[in-house]
């Protein structure tokens, strides 16, 4: 998926790479061994083994059953040791995101075994990997801290008195800092890691088109999701780029194509959260960009992790804003939004504020300024057909 840094490739996996996706491993059919599809066999399994749609399908599947299940343990758990839960406190995220990072684990296990496959090779790989998340840990902290500034310094956010002290400034930052290093690692590992690496591999322009479609239409048909013209907004900016793109037949188009399509549905993952506004889902949608550009140029996900755990780290716990309109127990200072909403963010908090978008463009162009030059230009390997 990065060209920049080829995928480290098993000893029992066979050694085949896509242009747009060099860590794709797929089985060797140029051989004299080779075994011709028949039969139905052909939907199920394409040139590079597993059909991308069927993996992702499967890795969503999985991930469901198995949260079932964990959710069902722990309820009884709980229960049996009278445990009261807050429904946005650190205790509470942690437990949730903990259960869901079990799920994706053993999902992608499952299907990287199908694959011949590591989880790592699933955009986990890369150089430098412990210093990248550190870059992103500190780059997601200080983005949120410049959106914060700026809305203070405009009147549209006013600090109150901190809400801790001694031991519980500690204490809480603490377990934040667990709750959201599971988050960053729940949805990057689902989006930026899995998806964009199985979309990368196997989405043809046909498919993307479709997959953003259906996103739309459902939004479109269901009135009661919260900002869906954020999701309409990311549709429609990045539709052009991709045609252009698909028709100058560009090196590492797939991987544009599925940026566009794991954004927008990262975007739209976010519409069921209460308070939330378009403002807030586009940028969630345009975050979720930027992180996928982070594995273009870093060669793995890991600054996307750390900047995604620090963001609402910071969002949630040091200034104690609503997240995507929830708001926390148990946060270090008070703030609270005031004047215009487009501006303030309202109820769905800084990252509903117009001024979220250019904070998240310059968060952009440092990442391309601090990485881009570095990485060395891929050699073009043969390019597959995409199967889905």
């Amino acid at each position: 998926m990065e060209p920049e840094n080829p995928q480290p490739v098993s000893p029992s996996a066979p050694d085949f790479r896509s242009r747009d996706n060099p860590g794709w491993l797929a089985p060797d059919d140029s051989g004299p061994d080779m075994v011709p599809y028949r039969g139905l066999r052909w939907i199920f399994i394409g040139p590079g083994g597993l059909r991308a749609g069927w993996s992702a399908l499967l890795f969503l599947v999985l991930t469901f059953v198995f949260l079932v299940l964990l959710s069902s343990v722990s309820t009884r758990i709980v229960k049996a040791l009278h445990l009261q839960l807050g429904q946005f406190t650190a205790g509470s995220t942690i437990l949730q995101e903990g259960l869901f990072f079990l799920a994706l684990l053993g999902a992608a296990a499952v299907v990287a075994a199908l694959e011949r496959r590591r989880i790592l090779d699933y955009n986990l790989t890369g150089p430098r990997r412990l210093p990248r998340f550190f870059t992103g840990l500190l780059a997601g902290f200080l983005a949120l801290s410049v959106l914060v500034g700026a809305m203070a310094q405009g009147g549209w956010l006013r600090f109150g008195p901190a809400s801790l002290s001694g031991a519980q400034i500690l204490h809480f930052a603490a377990l934040w800092a667990i709750a959201f290093l599971l988050v960053g690692l729940c949805e990057e590992g689902s989006f930026r890691c899995f998806l964009q690496s199985t979309f990368t591999r196997g989405l043809n322009l046909g498919w993307s088109l479709a997959v953003v479609g259906a996103v739309c239409l459902f939004c479109l048909l269901n009135p009661k999701v919260n900002g869906a013209a954020g999701v309409y907004a990311m549709a429609l900016l990045g539709l052009v780029p991709i045609l252009v793109l698909h028709r100058r037949r560009a090196p590492g188009s797939g991987f544009w194509q599925a940026a566009w399509v794991s954004s927008t549905i990262f975007g739209f993952i976010h519409t069921g959260n209460t308070g939330e506004s378009w403002i807030g889902i586009f940028a969630a949608a345009f975050i979720g960009f930027v992180f996928c550009v982070s594995i273009r140029v870093t060669g793995s996900a890991w600054w996307a992790i750390g900047c995604h755990a620090s963001w609402d780290w910071a969002e949630t716990y040091f200034y104690g804003t609503a997240d995507s309109g929830l708001a926390p127990r148990g946060h270090y200072l008070t703030t609270s939004p005031a004047g215009n909403a487009l501006l303030s963010g309202g109820a769905s908090g800084p990252e509903g504020s117009l001024l979220v978008l250019p904070v998240i463009l310059l968060l952009l162009l440092a990442l391309l300024v601090l990485y881009a030059r570095r990485q060395p230009v891929a050699p073009a390997l043969p390019q597959q057909t995409p199967a889905i």
